[in-house]
């Protein structure tokens, strides 16, 4: 049993009915008391379950804090994950609406798709050549926590933070790509003015690492499926995360990586 924000005992199937609920609703709630992180994948698989039955459809993953500059800022010390839903899932030349998330946050990421399964076993060559593409895009992040103030399990129950992925240009991955992946470095402007800078090394040592972690992470979760072909994964934030308002224009630039700049509206 857990807490509810009431302070009352709830079940998981009962919390996973709380976070949905705010999410629909769009208010905020406090976060649970001595959620352990198994308990919060339990919740996060009944949420999934749920969103299915109302027609959604899972089409990837999120990796969250793989960033290991924003541990402080947030309190989390450790990588974790969510689903990504084809409702959640926009082309970079869509605007995105601030109105539509709680706290919304911004994210510059690195996103795969993937051609093959992937799995624990597999080694960073072998995971580069399941993938088959690579583009660059914007995740929206929000928080159900006032403040953003939280534990990390309250952050897998709902929803992994996961408002919105909005994706570049895809290509697929050169051979011998790995090394760009981890050195390359990225400039993030809001409506012309730099506002941060970061590299691929700041995901977990690079993109493809924390696309290994998350491999790990699931072969020692039944509850959760392994990635499988088809799937994309945004693989963590590469500076950090800034709050977002309607009218703002962000934008990024990639400095030593073949791949686009990416720019979102923000409505």
């Amino acid at each position: 049993m857990r807490r509810n924000p009431s302070g009352m005992s709830a079940t998981e199937a009962e919390i996973a009915d709380i976070v949905r609920a705010a999410a629909h609703e769009r208010r905020q709630i406090a976060p649970f008391q001595d959620m352990s992180l198994p308990a919060a994948y339990r919740v996060a698989r009944l949420v999934r379950e749920a969103r299915e039955k109302h027609g959604e459809r899972v089409v990837g993953r999120k990796i969250g804090f793989t960033n290991r500059g924003i541990w402080d800022e947030y309190a989390v010390h450790a990588p974790i994950w969510g689903y990504v839903y084809d409702r959640t899932l926009h082309e970079i030349s869509e605007p995105a609406r601030a109105d539509d998330f709680l706290e919304p946050r911004i994210e510059p990421e690195i996103v795969f798709g993937l051609a093959r399964p992937i799995g624990a076993h597999m080694d960073l060559a072998e995971i580069a050549a399941a993938i088959g593409w690579v583009a660059h895009g914007f995740e929206i992040v929000q928080s159900l926590y006032a403040g953003w103030r939280f534990a990390a399990a309250d952050t897998v129950a709902a929803f992994g933070l996961h408002g919105g992925l909005w994706i570049g240009p895809r290509r697929p991955l050169a051979p011998g790509e790995a090394g760009r992946l981890e050195s390359f470095e990225i400039t993030l402007a809001r409506d012309g003015v730099e506002v941060d800078r970061g590299q691929g090394r700041n995901v977990l040592d690079g993109p493809l690492q924390a696309l290994a972690h998350l491999a790990r992470a699931l072969a020692g979760d039944p509850g959760h499926p392994p990635l499988s072909a088809g799937e994309i994964v945004t693989t963590g934030t590469l500076t950090r995360a800034f709050p977002i308002q309607p009218g703002e224009v962000w934008t990024t630039a990639l400095h030593g990586l073949d791949l686009p700049g990416a720019r979102l509206i923000v409505a």
